[in-house]
């Protein structure tokens, strides 16, 4: 089954009011998410997420996110590979579906299906 490409990178962050800023000036873009939560930017098919650090949805480093059709028969293939399911898959809102595994290195590897 193959993926249809990164396309949402998250980064944590200390400071989301800083990160903000800095990322707009580097997008030349104002956020189309904007919450005390998340700020996201969608710039030229892709989608830069800011998550605070320390959040329970926060990565410990930025996390590239790979879009597939079927999120369960992604995770059962890479599991299969030999990765281990760090988070199932979950729903994260409009009926998006998320879910992260390692492979051997311990490199996450980000999945999102969009319904």
């Amino acid at each position: 089954m193959t993926t249809l490409g990164i396309r949402t990178v998250l980064h944590p962050v200390s400071d989301l009011a800083a990160a903000k800023t800095v990322y707009t000036a580097l997008l030349g873009i104002e956020p189309q998410t904007d919450s005390p939560y998340y700020i996201g930017f969608e710039s030229e098919g892709q989608h830069i997420g800011l998550v605070p650090a320390g959040s329970p949805q926060s990565p410990a480093a930025p996390v590239s996110y790979w879009h597939v059709g079927d999120i369960e028969a992604k995770v059962a293939e890479l599991t299969a590979a030999g990765a281990t399911v760090q988070q199932p898959a979950r729903e994260v809102g409009s009926g998006r579906l998320v879910a992260t595994l390692t492979d051997g290195d311990g490199n996450v590897l980000g999945l999102i299906q969009d319904r």
